[in-house]
Order: structure tokens, then sequence, then C-alpha cells
């Protein structure tokens, strides 16, 4: 890893960053009407889609554990793989068992993706230079994943305009096309992704395999010791269960003040393709955020405002207002994302690395599903309006759980710099709790 400069870490991460996500946005805009189209029901289509949750929630950790024993390199292409081979399955299938495996591996897929590329670019970067700053980085990752997407799906509605290619459904060229995508995304990671593995072949897939589980318990360990790491994650339960009103409530809300549901799904298509690229947008903010204000309090400053934009979904008349506060609110959630992953990078040595992200994935799905049951229910029972409020007013709350990341870097600019001794490890830049935890955990094993 060290023969790479900053430079060029960075470089590859965006783009292997962007190839990820292209195929996301060329599925997106056709995969229900696709399901659809083969025959499935709504309801139908709800029971298949869980099977991706229900995969990533029961793995989230276990492959993220793996990816730190084995090595992130192998757990991309195992994941990346299997993504490819469910596009494949997606494009030829037309009953329920078949749309529930493609979910299914796509649950797998997901679980392995999640966090391997991430911890990959941080290490990286540290070996290239220890002083260097990687949140930029995660900033323009953001802003590649919007624009990634959005151009997918504009990408995805131009092929679907041009209608069937012979026998090819219109609806099912974009799939085929994302699964081209896919494989060309697999010839990069191969080519781009250099990593320094300390042992390879089967037996060191039997050593991962025993490994990983200490991995993991070692990620949980850094979590229950530090206050800081504790914190950081809980913000994902919070920030899951506000999730739901954007992505779940708005369409009922926009087809409340539209009053008519055809004309709020027509407005919704270039609505979300505008929201993610608002979303880079903001991802381009971190820089300037960093310099201003610092990653804590500007990450705390994001959860108050995206707070605020879901207030104005919620009380705004008319389609135009409650659109403007879907944007403002997806500039914001861009915004906070990188923030939020570079405080966490800061508080995790590098060895757990994955293990603690994935650790923080996996606590958004209980938020999201809590939400998802409260805030339906609240949206049936009183009103959509209300429900987005409390929401609201639960993103908010989140924002003081960034205080003890905002007090270590305070102490970590007034400690005084000693040039004697030994130097600390390259994960862990400031000196909190958490690296005597990581030190202790490595001599216990």
């Amino acid at each position: 890893m060290s023969a790479l400069s900053v430079r060029q870490v960075r470089r590859r991460f965006l783009v292997l960053h962007g190839l990820r996500w292209l195929p996301s946005g060329l599925i997106i805009p056709v995969m229900i009407l696709l399901m659809q189209q083969r025959g499935l029901s709504l309801s139908q289509i709800g029971l298949v889609t869980v099977a991706q949750g229900l995969v990533v929630l029961a793995l989230e950790l276990p492959t993220g554990g793996l990816a730190d024993a084995l090595g992130r390199r192998p757990v991309l292409l195992v994941a990346w793989t299997l993504g490819l081979i469910s596009l494949l399955i997606f494009a030829v299938a037309d009953s329920f068992a078949l749309f529930a495996l493609v979910w299914a591996l796509q649950g797998v897929f997901r679980a392995l993706d999640s966090g391997p590329l991430e911890s990959w670019y941080v290490d990286a970067t540290l070996a290239a230079d220890p002083e260097a700053k990687y949140e930029p980085g995660l900033g323009y990752a953001g802003t590649v994943i919007g624009v990634a997407i959005a151009a997918g799906a504009l990408l995805s509605g131009g092929l679907v305009a041009l209608g069937p290619i012979g026998p090819v459904s219109a609806l099912t060229v974009p799939v085929l096309v994302a699964a081209a995508f896919q494989l060309v995304a697999l010839a990069a990671l191969l080519v781009l992704l250099r990593e320094v593995r300390p042992a390879r072949g089967a037996g060191a897939l039997r050593a991962s395999l025993v490994e990983a589980p200490r991995m993991i318990g070692q990620a949980v360990g850094l979590l229950r010791r530090s206050r800081v790491l504790l914190a950081l994650v809980s913000v994902e339960l919070f920030w899951g269960f506000g999730m739901v009103t954007f992505e779940s409530l708005l369409p009922v809300r926009l087809s409340e003040v539209v009053g008519d549901p055809d004309r709020a799904a027509a407005l919704l298509g270039p609505a979300n393709s505008a929201a993610w690229l608002a979303g880079a947008a903001g991802a381009a903010l971190t820089p300037l955020l960093l310099r201003w204000l610092g990653a804590a309090p500007s990450a705390a400053l994001m959860l108050l405002l995206q707070g605020g934009t879901v207030v104005g979904m919620g009380l705004l008349a008319g389609p135009v207002g409650v659109l403007l506060a879907y944007l403002a609110c997806y500039t914001v959630h861009g915004a906070a994302n990188p923030l939020h992953q570079g405080l966490l990078h800061r508080q995790v040595d590098g060895p757990y690395r994955t293990s603690v992200i994935s650790l923080n994935s996996m606590m958004g799905q209980p938020g999201f599903a809590i939400g998802a049951v409260v805030l339906t229910a609240l949206a049936d029972t009183v009103s959509v309006t209300a429900a987005m409020l409390v929401g609201a007013v639960v993103l908010a709350l989140a924002a003081p759980l960034y205080l003890p990341a905002w007090r270590a870097g305070r102490a970590a600019d007034r400690a005084p710099v000693t040039p004697a001794g030994p130097t600390p490890s390259a994960g862990t830049v400031e000196p909190s709790a958490v690296a005597a935890d990581a030190a202790g955990a490595t001599r216990g094993s």
C-alpha cells in the first residue's frame, strides 16, 4: 500500500467508488416496475425485498470481521462478483422464488461490500502519509456516489425510452447494462486496489475465518470501553429512525399537497435525481466545513439542519416548498455522512476498522425498522405532518452525541507535542481512550 501516494490512493478510491454505485443508479428506477411486469404483486415485492435487510442484518458484523482478518481486496472481489450474479439472475427472474434469491444475494453483496473499500482507502492513505487528512476524500466519495447514481438513473430512463431491443424488454435493458458496468467494476478492482496481506491461499482463509470472531469481539470491546465511539455509533440509531421521513413518507406527503398520486409520482422521478445531485453537492462541502467549524461541530450542526429541513417538508404548503425542503434535506445529508464517517475512523485502530464501520452501519437497521413502524403508524392515525415532525425531533436529538468526539478533539489540540517516544499507530490519530483500549485488546489476544 505504501507504494502509492496519497493522491493516487484517493484517485483510485473515487474511481472504484463511482463504478460501484453506477449499476445501482441504473436499476433503482426500474426494479419495482420490472418485478411488477414479471407478475409480482406489491405485497410480494415487499416480501422479497425483506430478504435483503434480513441478510444484511445477520451478516454485517461477521463480514466486517472477515474483511479485517482476511483482507479488503478478496472480500470486495467476492462481494462484487455476487453483485454481478444477482443482476444476471434479476434480468431473467420470473417467479417469487427467483426474485427472493436475487434480493438475498444483494443482501450478501451489501454486507460484504459495507466498509472494506473505505477502510482500504483510510489505511492506504495513512500508510502513504501518517499525517494525511482523509476526511476530504470521504467527502469527495459522497459526491461521486450522488453523481454516479444520478447519472445511472438518467441513463436508465434513456434506455427505457429507447424501447425494447429484440426479445429484451425495455425495463430489462438497464439491468443488463448495469451487469456490464458491474463487470467493468470487477476488472477495475483487480487492477487498482493494491493491498499487502500477511498470508494467502486456503490456509489464510481458514485462519481468517477463525480470526474473524475475535476481530468482531475486539471491535465490540472498543465500543464498550470508549464513550466517544459509543456515542458516534449511537447516532446511527437516531439517523436511521429519522431517515424514514424523507425516504418513505415524502411520497405520501407530496401526494397530499399535490392532490393527485399520479402527478406526485411524475414529480418524484426528476426530484430523486436532483436529490442525489444535491447530496453530491453537500458532500463536496466537507473540506470547507472541516476548515470552518471542525468535524464534530459540523456533524452536529448538519443533524440540526436536517431536522429543520424535515420540518419544512412536513409544514410547507405546495409541491414547490416540499420539494425544495427535500432537496435541502439531501444536501445536508450528503454533507453529514462523510463528517460522521471521518470521526468514526479517527476513533479506531486499523486492524478493527472494517468491523467498527460494519457495526456502525448495522445500528442503522433497527433504527430504520423502528422508525418505519412508529412513524407510519403515526401517519395513519394522526397525520403525515405529525409523523415528519416527530422524525425531525429525533434527528435533532442525536446532535449532542457528537459532544464526546468534540471534547476528544479539543483535548488532542491542547496536548503538548512530545518529539521523543513511540510513534502512535497509523489508525489512531486522536489520543482518546480507544488507543489504549486497542493496545490492551492486542495484548490480550
